[in-house]
């Protein structure tokens, strides 16, 4: 197959991966808001079991993963990482399907964002062989680290657990989506080097039986926590940790691709700087897409009925009232009675000194 075919195919194959990734992230986050977390998290996993609901967004997830190791063998780690970030883009609608709403326009503006970024970081993405795989070595020392970084942001130690003012995830959440999309892409590293493995392509000795079921192992290890910390995050909504997992998991691909397997981008110096600003353009897509998850309030106009006026009282014109006003105020006339005057008074004789 030549390497423009090949191409094609890992990016078909990466949007078939995407496709099946979203479907899983919108199960798991109505999974999520469904079932309360205990405050200790006993149990948690055995009631995830037994929810039919988890092992759907299980499959979803298994089809989204067998289609991006598909896309790894025909495609470099630089090229196929990145598109893992379209998931986003088609959880957008899913999620708001299911929560029987709309898309907000800042929703919209942040996938255009996201696809903008995602087609500049494809355009300069190099021509580095796809065989290219870390070493056995190389292999235990990235799992160990990644590990301990894991641990890290998974155990709350470095996170505050008080939830922001805008009702958005808290900080251990958004720390348990990062740990998630470390754990994705160093798996997606160790696949690489599980299929060269098999295919006896594998830098260095040629491996045993022992260290090829190690590396099953560990990719099966870093899948499956992958998924549960992803679920813990769902618990604070979709978009938001699904943005960090978006974000994390290609940073963490691509630091071992560059710093481990020899890959870079087209036009040296200058493909650097377009893959730094396609970056960004991408991670404001992110940003956008994380603040418009939340609709706008609907203003509902209820009808209230018109109080009933009391009838006003008689009111007398203005020159009546003025006129009874004038005749309350005149003085009543005293009548007078004909033939009678008042008594005459007799003096007061002085009193004689004696």
């Amino acid at each position: 197959m030549n390497p423009a075919a090949g191409t094609a195919l890992a990016v078909l194959l990466s949007l078939v991966s995407a496709a099946g990734y979203a479907l899983a992230a919108v199960a798991q986050s109505r999974l999520a808001a469904a079932s309360p977390a205990a405050p200790d998290g006993r149990g948690a996993l055995r009631a995830l079991l037994a929810r039919g609901q988890w092992w759907w967004a299980v499959g979803l997830n298994a089809a989204g993963a067998l289609a991006h190791v598909a896309a790894l063998h025909y495609g470099p780690l630089t090229l196929v990482q990145p598109l893992g970030a379209l998931t986003l883009v088609a959880a957008l609608p899913l999620g708001a399907y299911c929560a029987r709403r709309r898309v907000t326009r800042t929703e919209w503006r942040g996938a255009l964002w996201t696809l903008g970024g995602l087609v500049g970081l494809v355009a300069v993405t190099g021509p580095t062989a796809p065989g290219e795989a870390l070493s056995l070595r190389e292999s235990l020392v990235v799992a160990a680290a990644t590990a301990l970084l894991i641990a890290a942001l998974a155990s709350g130690r470095l996170q505050g657990r008080e939830r922001r003012g805008n009702g958005g995830p808290d900080a251990r959440g958004l720390g348990h989506a990062t740990a998630s999309g470390i754990a994705s892409g160093v798996a997606s590293a160790l696949t690489q080097t599980l299929t060269a493995a098999l295919a006896l392509d594998l830098p260095g000795t040629e491996p045993t039986w022992w260290q090829t079921a190690l590396l099953a192992v560990l990719i099966s290890g870093f899948a499956s926590g992958g998924l549960l910390l992803s679920q813990a995050a769902y618990r604070g909504g979709l978009a938001a940790p699904l943005a960090v997992v978006n974000l994390s998991n290609p940073a963490a691909a691509a630091v071992i691709g560059v710093a481990l397997l020899g890959e870079t981008f087209r036009a040296g110096a200058w493909g650097w700087l377009v893959a730094a600003g396609a970056s960004l353009v991408a991670a404001r897509g992110v940003v956008l897409l994380t603040k418009g998850g939340t609709p706008e309030p609907t203003v509902v106009a209820v009808a209230v009925p018109a109080p009933t006026a009391a009838p006003a009282p008689a009111v007398p014109a203005p020159a009546a009232t003025a006129t009874a006003i004038q005749a309350e105020a005149r003085p009543m006339p005293i009548p007078r009675i004909p033939d009678l005057t008042a008594p005459e008074t007799e003096p007061t004789p002085a009193p004689v000194g004696g």
